[in-house]
């Protein structure tokens, strides 16, 4: 077989996004995976976003990659999240046909030049001299390649339970992978185990909407993608029932069989997506819990139970679930169950994702303790891109917390490290109003160009939006506004009228006014948008969020300034701390653990105290 540039090992959202990545920067990749019919399958929720989670898409896909522009070509149903609070939580989700978005990642990657495709296991790295120069495959194939991405998923090891039953796979009806801890910890890596899990699935023809809620999508349903991608026509409904106090007594009838009560799971799960069992045990007093039932696609019966994951057995669960309000004759295609799997944890890394075991190797996704598709897509685009740079000899690609998400996702991992599996949420991220899901564009397309990955169409395309929502922003803030033009407006919005001509954009600062008001009720505003190509509703969005919170982003990037110098200060990578003897005993222990790249992350790293930096400060002044 051929040598190759990048090896990338699996074919989840992380590998895709890591050899599209790569490929599209110019390397030659071969991308291998267990079973080619699977690639970036959803394995639990057929959706894609939510809250912070949909902010990390836009950035994915403002960078060149491809999780947003196979989200708009599969989506059923789209929803911007938390409208009812202030725009650096405003947050994409979408439902997804999950085999359509299956089927369209692979079509993507098929037409991506640079990416070949094996389908079979990788069960061994080959090394020399601490660098990777290949891997070996279940098949005894060596593939020779310069540098080798792990984008495992759940399969390394995985164990699925249900009730008292176990079996190996790395998700139902796929087999595990076998060999590759083993062989990375011989290497010298540490590995634990994590567990997550997912509901049944049941027959969407056997339930009686008639007794829940329907959740219909946006009534403009908007998009990920920041190119020119299908707008949704029609949309698939969601539902909410919930359980209640009948269904939870049923449930508890099989805690004594629970592999996540008994102990035979091992495995922490994530805290903020519990399953059905963990809920009623934690929350004992709660009457009852949400459901939401999704649809998986378009021309498919199936529906997703979302918010009773569990690996109760069988039996308890469908008798419990069929105490749900429209769940009463339900049929079901197949019992949630829990997996449990091997993960490295992250401070194993370099903030390039790249191992500090061996050179040339990068792990990315659920391997470093994440959970959620967007989560292990940003990781694989960062390991791609920096796979790539690394082989041409290039700077590495770091995203600073104040860049993204996936800079807070990626920074959080390293300098914190995690016991239990990782999601986003926008309270990390402590400048979450410079990071806001309309401007991932303005904040990533240029730094993505210059190294490469997004085109100059894209670039351009960024640059010409910028302009004209910059000439609408000057153009409001330099136009009066006579009493006769608004007041009636005004009155109609219930907030008070103005007496004296007032600035467009003072107008635009009261909470009840919107700039597509005055467009549609100004003349002077619609005309002035019309002739100079301003109603796209992008275009209208942002410039009505940076006038009405140009205060608070102002007061944000002044802190981001502020704090700027420590991200500046670097550190050796090299360093033993233990020969400052001024720092404290947890402080040494930590910095020589996790070799920060700046004083800015020793800073955050939990156990280094104010007193601790100053002292690193002063080390470095001498």
């Amino acid at each position: 077989m051929q040598k190759y540039d990048i090896v990338v090992v699996g074919a989840g959202h992380a590998g895709c996004e890591a050899a599209a990545a790569a490929a599209n920067m110019g390397s030659k990749v071969l991308l291998v995976t267990m079973n080619m019919l699977n690639m970036a399958q959803m394995s639990c929720n057929p959706s894609m976003g939510g809250i912070a989670k949909g902010q990390i898409v836009r950035e994915i896909d403002a960078m060149g990659g491809y999780s947003g522009i196979v989200t708009d070509r599969t989506m059923i149903q789209f929803r911007m999240l938390n409208l009812s609070k202030g725009p650096a939580m405003w947050s994409p989700r979408a439902q997804n046909d999950r085999v359509l978005f299956s089927v369209e990642w692979r079509s993507m990657l098929e037409k991506t030049k640079n990416v070949d495709f094996w389908q079979d296991s990788v069960d061994e790295l080959t090394v020399k001299n601490g660098k990777i120069t290949g891997v070996k495959t279940g098949l005894g194939i060596t593939i020779q390649c310069k540098s080798v991405i792990l984008a495992n998923g759940t399969f390394l090891n995985g164990l699925i339970h249900i009730g008292e039953k176990h079996f190996s796979g790395g998700r139902m009806g796929d087999g595990a992978s076998k060999n590759l801890t083993e062989r990375l910890v011989d290497f010298g890596f540490k590995s634990s185990r994590m567990k997550t899990g997912t509901p049944v699935r049941v027959d969407g023809r056997s339930l009686d909407f008639s007794k829940m809620e329907e959740q219909p999508g946006d009534e403009i349903p908007g998009q990920f993608s920041y190119t020119e991608t299908p707008r949704l026509k029609h949309q698939r409904s969601c539902w909410l029932t919930y359980t209640g106090s009948e269904v939870h007594d049923i449930l508890r009838t099989g805690f004594d069989k629970s592999p996540m009560f008994s102990g035979r799971i091992m495995g922490k799960g994530p805290r903020y997506c519990p399953s059905i069992e963990d809920k009623i045990d934690r929350f004992a007093t709660k009457e009852r819990h949400q459901l939401f039932i999704e649809p998986e696609g378009w021309d498919t019966v199936e529906y997703y139970v979302n918010g009773f994951s569990s690996s109760l057995p069988e039996d308890v669960q469908f008798k419990a679930l069929r105490k749900v309000k429209g769940f009463e004759k339900a049929k079901f295609f197949r019992p949630g169950y829990a997996i449990e799997y091997d993960y490295f944890p992250p401070d194993q890394l370099n903030f390039s994702l790249e191992t500090k075991v061996i050179e040339n190797l990068y792990f990315a996704g659920q391997i470093n303790g994440t959970t959620g598709y967007e989560e292990a897509a940003a990781q694989g685009l960062m390991a791609g891109i920096n796979a790539h740079l690394k082989i041409k000899k290039e700077k590495e690609f770091i995203l600073k917390r104040s860049d993204a998400y996936i800079g807070v996702l990626i920074d959080d991992l390293i300098t914190k490290g995690t016991e239990e599996p990782y999601r986003m949420f926008t309270s990390r991220a402590e400048y979450r109003i410079l990071l806001r899901q309309d401007n991932a564009d303005q904040r990533l397309t240029k730094l993505s160009n210059q190294i490469g990955l997004a085109s100059e169409s894209r670039l351009t395309a960024v640059e010409e939006k910028y302009v004209k929502v910059n000439k609408f922003i000057a153009f409001l803030n330099g136009h009066s506004l006579q009493p006769n033009q608004v007041n009636t407006l005004l009155s109609e919005k219930m907030t008070n009228p103005i007496i004296q001509k007032q600035k467009a954009a003072l107008i635009l600062l009261r909470p009840q006014m919107f700039l597509k008001d005055l467009i549609e009720r100004v003349e002077e505003i619609g005309i002035y948008a019309q002739d100079n190509g301003l109603l796209d509703a992008d275009i209208v969005e942002e410039a009505e969020l940076k006038i009405k919170y140009e205060s608070y982003i102002g007061k944000e990037q002044e802190l981001v300034d502020k704090l700027a110098n420590l991200e500046d200060y670097v550190l050796a990578g090299d360093y033993d701390y233990s020969k400052l003897t001024s720092l404290s005993h947890e402080a040494r222990e930590k910095l020589n653990k996790i070799k920060p790249r700046t004083i800015g992350q020793a800073s955050r790293i939990s156990g280094v105290s104010p007193a601790d930096i100053s002292v690193l400060i002063v080390h470095l002044g001498r």
